[in-house]
């Protein structure tokens, strides 16, 4: 089939029956409608058609290996510098459309599971039908345009312990029963982002497991279906209020849900299982398989794109009520530019020194992008309090749209007007300020980038356990032994 339309994945999205629990109701059907995912799903759906519009098709897309249809190029397994360039091409394509505010875009589940089909000597460590498994499930995700998400930790409960110590090995997600024909898992994980929208719900290794028979059961890796029999989805309540795009820009459009995955005794066939057992191999499964280098590669690429949107509604701000000439404002939009280079110098210079892999895979330089995942998350945190600072005031005196075309329209024109803009102009530009900066939805983005890879202290001891600080320590020490 290769590409879909926006259309077609609306349509699918409607024919599934998935357990989704939102604000005390069930939803187990046309998911689309439903107001909390109504919008997400048409930004989504977008993202879909641009595949098909010529003026993106050639960034976006490739020509399939084995169908010759055109297939999203996320799929593309990277075996030049100029492939992960086009990759590259592919991923801010997407992200330049939503400014980098749709976290879990479909390239970021494909470039995982692109590496993971590469990996065939790895995943036939433990089994040469793991290797099998993956690389025919890569291939129908690929034919069929596929909008996956994933589900990664146990619930936060008791975080003194181990998952597989939890109420007693009886709360995070575990397999119950291993049957021939495959297994069951009981038990709940954490986060399901665009859950409710997504087609296929992968479930990986994420937390670091103990190589011990009490954490086999939470060891594995399969993928399965969004409305899967027993599966169940507990939504947070909706940061988007129901307003137009010209009172809620941001969260109108790219409102991504957060849920709970419950498995309630939920069977995975054995041919969608990619690793069961085997602690040690699951606590690799991103570092050795080029997974999370992918990945990294796909996330840095968007967040550039959203660094250069705090850029551009800074700079808006500033122009408009006239402090673009103060020194001190002048030091903030640097500090934007300064973000924006070191994003673009970080992707690149990942991209300048890849190296192929055992598998022949161009992997970008894990070491960059480690120093990118680990220095974003506390950058972006300035990103909202740059325009707080910018708007200051102007945030709390914000008529609505219903306003600016009331009879109050002509207060709003003389006295809510900007430097270089008309009053309704400003306030249309102040209500995306404020959709960025202080709404839920922007608490809730913030939260999201700082957590995105994990815990930052734990994801800084990982860095530095893991760089290879051998050449210049010793570099210090032939110094210090110096006698000229």
């Amino acid at each position: 089939m290769g590409i879909r339309t926006g259309q077609q994945y609306l349509d699918k999205l409607n024919a599934m029956n998935p357990h989704v629990v939102i604000d005390g109701d069930v939803v187990s059907d046309k998911v689309a409608e439903h107001p909390a995912f109504h919008n997400v799903a048409r930004s989504y759906a977008k993202l879909f058609d641009m595949q098909h519009d010529p003026q993106y098709q050639e960034a976006l897309t490739y020509t399939s290996p084995t169908s010759g249809d055109p297939v999203n190029a996320s799929f593309l397994v990277p075996k030049t510098l100029e492939d992960l360039q086009q990759r590259r091409k592919a991923i801010s394509t997407w992200a330049e459309y939503s400014n980098g505010f749709l976290g879990r875009s479909g390239d970021y589940m494909n470039s995982s599971l692109t590496a993971l089909a590469t990996a065939r000597k790895w995943f036939s460590q433990a089994d040469p039908k793991f290797a099998e498994n993956i690389r025919n499930y890569y291939e129908w995700a690929r034919e069929n345009d596929t909008l996956a998400t994933h589900t990664l930790i146990p619930p936060q409960v008791n975080r003194s312990v181990s998952g597989s110590e939890q109420l007693g090995g009886q709360l995070s997600a575990r397999i119950v029963e291993e049957r021939e024909d495959g297994i069951v898992i009981k038990g709940a994980r954490m986060l399901a982002t665009i859950a409710p929208i997504a087609d296929e719900l992968l479930v990986f290794p994420s937390t670091v497991l103990r190589n011990t028979p009490e954490d086999a059961p939470y060891s594995y890796a399969f993928a399965i279906p969004n409305d899967t029999p027993g599966l169940r989805y507990l939504c947070r309540t909706s940061l988007y209020h129901g307003g137009s795009t010209h009172d809620e820009p941001l969260a109108s459009r790219y409102e991504e849900m957060d849920a709970v995955a419950v498995f309630d005794d939920v069977f995975v066939p054995s041919d969608r299982i990619f690793m069961l057992g085997n602690p040690q191999l699951c606590n690799a499964f991103y570092s050795e398989t080029g997974a999370g280098a992918l990945m990294t590669h796909q996330v840095v690429t968007r967040t550039i794109a959203k660094s250069e949107f705090f850029l551009g509604l800074a700079s808006e701000l500033a122009d408009s009520i006239g402090i673009d000439g103060f020194q001190h404002i002048q030091e903030d939009i640097a500090e934007l530019i300064i973000d924006v280079e070191i994003g673009k110098a970080l992707i690149r210079a990942s991209e300048v020194d890849a190296e192929l892999n055992d598998e022949g895979v161009m992997l970008p330089k894990w070491s960059t992008l480690n120093a990118a995942r680990n220095w974003y998350p506390k950058v972006a945190q300035r990103f909202p309090q740059i325009i707080r600072k910018f708007s200051a005031s102007g945030l709390m005196a914000l008529p609505g749209e219903a306003d600016v075309n009331s009879g109050a329209r002509a207060d709003i024109e003389m006295y809510l007007q900007g430097k270089t803009l008309t009053g309704p102009e400003r306030v249309r530009l102040f209500k995306l300020a404020f959709d960025a900066s202080i709404s839920g939805f922007s608490g809730r983005q913030s939260l999201y980038e700082y957590f995105f890879f994990g815990d930052p202290v734990r994801m800084a001891g990982a860095l530095v356990n893991s760089y290879d600080r051998g050449p210049v320590r010793e570099r210090i020490r032939e110094f210090l032994h110096r006698e000229d």
